[in-house]
């Protein structure tokens, strides 16, 4: 990990970041809106993880805060000025007028937790009943939305059906359909795609990563539009993951179980919380994915026995981290279901 807190080795802190590829007609949408005095008070900023939802999001939060009245703010938003005050503000942490809401770290474990929790909730509620000083927005980033606990969520609904004056949300959602309804009808959704070939390549110049052409469309190919996933596969091992698990699916007989135990300690690894999050990503995907080819070839049945294992496996691993139990019985249990199926 980098020194701020859920960003991945060799990545930029979205509130760091100057720049953002692939993203420009999200953009010109928020800038055009704020612009015409009639943008809305809370925005789902939805699409698959690490493609650049919290860098938009702050982006257009330097915007705002930069330029408080919309009638002379810009038709474009441009690249943060690193030296003005309201940069420098933003990625200290430091802003009175933006808040950054995320899942904290555990004071007793030094962990981070696995949920948005209330209290965090309720800092927002502190946050906007303090009087901003310059009279500017006060702005709250959530990321992501999809880690608020039930308590949470409903402590932000409660905040969104009745905002205060120049408040603004800004909802960061890799799946949208698992928020609350409630908290989905009160945000204006913008969908961001998974970046284009010609955008990672620019993301990925811009953070520095050089490849030779066959490893880059390699690259390309497997990380599906995310610069999260082309960081995890370098930088966390995660093509030797992709390569282990089929080695699990296709071994039988005693190789199978001895493939698996290999695996599973891998993954179980102390601090291996993002390996082991792209390997539940990886099998979910998987899963979701043969239920797609089960439904287009009729075996309804099929289709329905991996969407269902796709979302207990989900659910598996949430609770197995919010109870620290054993990560390695676990994936062994995990490989042995999807093995089954």
């Amino acid at each position: 990990m980098s020194e701020v807190q859920g960003v991945l080795d060799g990545a930029i802190a979205p509130q760091q970041n100057t720049r953002l590829f692939g993203h420009e007609e999200a953009e010109a949408f928020l800038a055009q809106s704020y612009r015409s005095g009639k943008g809305h008070h809370a925005i789902l900023i939805e699409g698959p993880e690490g493609i650049g939802k919290a860098t938009l999001a702050f982006r257009f939060a330097n915007h705002v805060l930069n330029h408080p009245d919309p009638l002379s703010a810009p038709e474009f938003l441009p690249d943060p000025d690193p030296q003005s005050l309201v940069s420098r503000q933003i990625t200290a942490g430091a802003s009175h007028n933006l808040l950054h809401l995320t899942r904290p770290v555990d004071e007793k474990t030094g962990r981070v937790k696995s949920a948005i929790t209330v209290d965090e909730v309720r800092r927002a509620g502190h946050f906007f009943s303090q009087t901003s000083g310059t009279g500017n927005w006060r702005i709250v980033i959530i990321d992501p939305a999809d880690d608020l606990n039930r308590n949470a969520a409903n402590a932000i609904l409660k905040i969104l059906e009745e905002p205060p004056k120049r408040a603004m949300f800004l909802v960061l959602s890799h799946a949208p359909g698992k928020l609350l309804p409630t908290i989905r009808s009160r945000c204006m959704p913008l969908r961001l795609l998974p970046l284009s070939d010609s955008a990672m390549v620019q993301a990925l110049d811009h953070l520095g990563i050089n490849l030779s052409e066959e490893k880059r469309d390699a690259l390309l190919a497997a990380s599906k539009g995310s610069v999260a996933q082309a960081l995890k596969l370098m930088n966390y091992g995660g093509s030797d993951i992709v390569e282990a698990l089929a080695a699990v699916m296709n071994a039988d007989g005693p190789g199978a179980r001895k493939q698996m135990h290999k695996l599973a300690e891998i993954l179980a690894q102390k601090d291996g919380d993002i390996v082991l999050g792209f390997f539940m990503e990886h099998v979910t995907e998987d899963l979701m994915a043969r239920a797609r080819a089960a439904a287009m070839t009729g075996d309804i049945t099929a289709a329905e026995r991996l969407a269902r294992l796709s979302s207990a496996l989900s659910e598996r691993i949430t609770v197995a981290q919010a109870y620290n139990l054993d990560k390695k019985q676990m994936v062994i249990s995990i490989l042995e279901d999807i093995r089954g199926v």
